[in-house]
């Protein structure tokens, strides 16, 4: 992900949340309306998350110490992180109260064109965020649905972003429903069910985006695309005969370690090795740019310790497993 797309996005979600949260407390303020009260609340986290990543990008920007040889970049995965445990404890858990609390102490809605008002603005306002954030996503999804897309995402930003605003949506839409059901029959516990549905919908949105980000945290492996591609760079046929075994992993979204055990001749000496493993060193960069931290050492090949199976402690000399994505 380009840091300017996902900036990019970020921050026109930041604008209209901090403007419709605004807008959206002043309606419940007049009305009374609980779906107006957890909207707001919503969009205030929903602010706070867009900050959460705007600082987990500028932190993962660091350079590298010695503490943190491999630098900062999984700042952006754990500020992440703390995104979904903010939607969930904030917004979805105080829209589950609220509407609890609407039910069982059910009052008159007043002022009613006040929420009606704020919640067309709003829906208008995040529709154009929405759309900002599916034109950056579009430039890195290619051909990958849009599931697959959140799922197999290494920068979270705009996963984060899209599933915000398609929750936000959904959540205008459910106030907007609660309200005009509460003013068409005149019982608001119609309302208050609408902030019920609220709370459920940004629970289930903050379990996926906690799914997603727990999964980065823990470290992937390079997509299959990715990794084709350092298998074919490393292998030159010549010195390098085969990859005994490899793994990869994220040391941020833009930032790929690489190591693997590689097969070199007998024969070959140890001058002839060394410039064999930097020419593989230099065309995996070329082939896959964000791989940046390589590790290549070099093996004879057994055909024993290769039937032993792929665990490379167990059989050092093993085959490489297929790594796939989470």
């Amino acid at each position: 992900m380009s840091a300017s797309g996902g900036t990019k996005a970020i921050v026109a979600a930041l604008v209209a949340n901090l403007a419709i949260a605004v807008a959206k407390f002043v309606a419940f303020l007049f009305s009374g309306s609980s779906s107006m009260l957890a909207e707001s609340v919503h969009s205030v986290a929903d602010s706070g998350n867009q900050a959460l990543l705007l600082v987990g990008g500028k932190k993962a920007k660091r350079e590298a110490t010695p503490q943190h040889p491999f630098g900062y970049g999984r700042e952006r995965y754990i500020y992440a992180f703390l995104v979904s445990i903010v939607l969930f404890s904030v917004g979805g858990m105080f829209a589950l109260y609220e509407g609890y609390e609407k039910i069982k102490h059910p009052h008159e809605l007043t002022h009613w064109y006040w929420p009606v008002g704020v919640l067309i603005f709003a829906i208008i306002a995040e529709s154009f965020s929405f759309r900002t954030a599916i034109k950056e996503s579009n430039v890195l999804r290619g051909k990958r649905s849009w599931k697959e897309f959140v799922r197999h995402a290494k920068a979270p930003e705009l996963p984060v972003v899209l599933l915000e605003d398609l929750g936000a949506l959904v959540g205008l839409i459910l106030a907007l429903g609660g309200v005009g059901l509460a003013l068409l029959t005149g019982d608001s516990v119609w309302d208050g069910i609408g902030t019920l549905c609220i709370g459920i919908l940004l629970i289930l949105i903050a379990l996926v985006l906690a799914a997603e980000t727990k999964s980065l945290l823990l470290g992937e492996s390079a997509g299959t695309e990715e990794t084709q591609k350092i298998e074919a760079a490393v292998v030159d046929g010549d010195t390098v005969t085969r990859i005994i075994h490899m793994r990869t992993l994220h040391l941020g979204p833009e930032e790929l370690l690489v190591a693997a055990k590689i097969a070199v001749r007998h024969e070959e000496t140890a001058t002839e090795i060394a410039a064999a493993i930097d020419a593989a060193e230099s065309r995996i960069r070329e082939a896959v740019p964000i791989a940046r931290v390589i590790y290549l050492e070099p093996d004879i090949y057994s055909e024993t310790e290769a039937a032993k199976g792929s665990d490379p402690e167990a059989s050092p000399g093993g085959p490489t497993p297929h790594p796939t994505d989470h």
